[in-house]
């Protein structure tokens, strides 16, 4: 092999490594939380005047989840390389022609190409693309160049794997919650604390006073105005920012309770409880459902539970919503339930927790655990008090993450490398047997 072709094959390698890493990370975790990039689809469509799609968020969030990851794997791997530079290729001139747009006009705060996990700028996203492009760009053009691990024998077997696992992976993070938690309120996050910015890491303002004379505008600070000088005309004040600083992760924690007449067909009267529930030293459950009215009503019968096992044991228990107030007295008189209801910011609750509708457990403002609606523990497991029970002890998360993300890689990488093993002792065998025949 001369220098040149060294060369070539020096770079496409690296291209697919690139290409390959970036794409299964990336799928990887939006995977882990589908419904968190459904959302951000949601944003896109709002930004477009597409709302009416907003219905196709989760099935096009799952479609692309799976389909990058794969995309990203049997790059790595060396899978039907044709193919799947011709497709990597597309789809890197659509993104980067889109993130162009995003960078320039800015409709979104961010693309959300690595989930929660990693926020970066529009910038920053097409400044990345313009290297996956190149990159796309060098193996279309010598694909036959990259190394495969496997054979045209068990292509298709690597090749179906790949996407039982990721869609099992993604399936699994919709019907419980995210396997890694990358949002403000994990487990284990204290709500006040993050409601707060430390002192002077804060935004900096300063006000500029605008006066005016002889036709003329000036500016001054709040120590140098003119307020002893009456030829200078007041014009306006202006807020202008000296540092950005820190940003409290946590802004629109706010719980707004609800109460409602005996009849239950109007509201009474309405108080922001959220200093009570995050200084309450007792356990504190928290169901919630940004919307009443598109709430999964199959394990509605363990919240209910849950509700009457608070009651019993002295906990509280509040339902939080986004609904309206004529939305949740519907809710309530259909369904004959009397929770105490409490209103807060939908985007808040869909960051909380992402099924609708989940269950938050908090003692002293620290999230103590989370379930998903299928997760929820029932009647027959709440037969002691919370102290007592593992669902009221907070868990070691970076002990916990640490564990799942060892076992998902080996459920990924050990069917691989069996089948990597099994295509070397057979077909390669085969194959070599086969040569030694034809030379006798």
């Amino acid at each position: 092999m001369d220098n040149k072709n060294k060369i070539i094959k020096v770079f496409v390698e690296i291209s697919r490594i690139i290409l390959g890493v970036t794409f299964i990370f990336s799928g990887f975790v939006k995977a882990v939380d589908p419904f968190g990039f459904a959302y951000k689809i949601e944003d896109y469509f709002t930004a477009f005047g597409l709302s009416s799609l907003s219905f196709l968020s989760f099935p096009i969030s799952a479609f692309m989840c799976i389909l990058e990851f794969a995309m990203g794997a049997c790059m790595l791997f060396g899978l039907y390389r044709k193919w799947n530079s011709r497709l990597m290729l597309l789809v890197m001139i659509f993104m980067t022609m889109l993130t162009l747009y995003l960078a320039i006009a800015n409709p979104v705060s961010d693309c959300g190409c690595f989930g929660d996990f990693m926020i970066i700028t529009n910038w920053q996203t097409f400044y990345k693309n313009i290297v996956l492009l190149a990159c796309s760009i060098f193996v279309f053009f010598y694909h036959e160049r990259i190394s495969n691990l496997f054979t045209g024998k068990t292509y298709w077997l690597a090749f179906l794997y790949i996407f039982i696992f990721i869609g099992l992976f993604v399936f699994r993070n919709y019907l419980l919650n995210p396997v890694f938690d990358f949002r403000p309120y994990k487990v284990g996050a204290n709500i006040a604390e993050l409601m707060d910015v430390e002192e002077g890491k804060g935004r900096e303002e300063k006000s500029i006073l605008i006066y005016e004379k002889d036709g003329k505008q000036q500016e001054f600070t709040e120590d140098n105005y003119p307020w002893e000088d009456s030829t200078w005309v007041f014009v306006r004040m202006e807020n202008k920012v000296i540092n950005e600083g820190e940003s409290s992760p946590i802004k629109d924690f706010v719980i707004n309770r609800l109460y409602f007449d005996n009849q239950k067909a109007g509201l009474v009267h309405q108080e922001d409880i959220t200093e009570e529930v995050l200084s309450d030293t007792n356990y504190v459950f928290l169901m919630i459902s940004p919307y009443l009215e598109k709430m999964s009503y199959s394990y509605l019968s363990s919240f209910e539970d849950v509700e009457n096992y608070a009651n019993d044991r002295g906990y509280q228990f509040y339902c939080l919503t986004a609904s309206t107030t004529d939305e949740i007295l519907k809710w309530s008189n259909e369904n004959v339930i009397s929770f105490s209801f409490c209103t807060m910011d939908d985007r808040a609750l869909k960051t909380i927790i992402r099924s609708n509708p989940g269950l938050v457990l908090m003692k002293d403002g620290v999230i103590i655990n989370k379930w998903a609606d299928i997760s929820v523990p029932g009647e027959k497991d709440l037969n002691m008090p919370l102290e007592d029970l593992p669902y009221g002890q907070l868990r070691d998360m970076k002990e916990e993450d640490k564990a799942n993300l060892f076992y998902i890689c080996m459920s990924f990488i050990l069917p691989l490398l069996a089948l990597k093993i099994f295509d070397f002792l057979v077909f390669r065998k085969n194959k070599e047997v086969r040569k030694a025949e034809d030379k006798e």
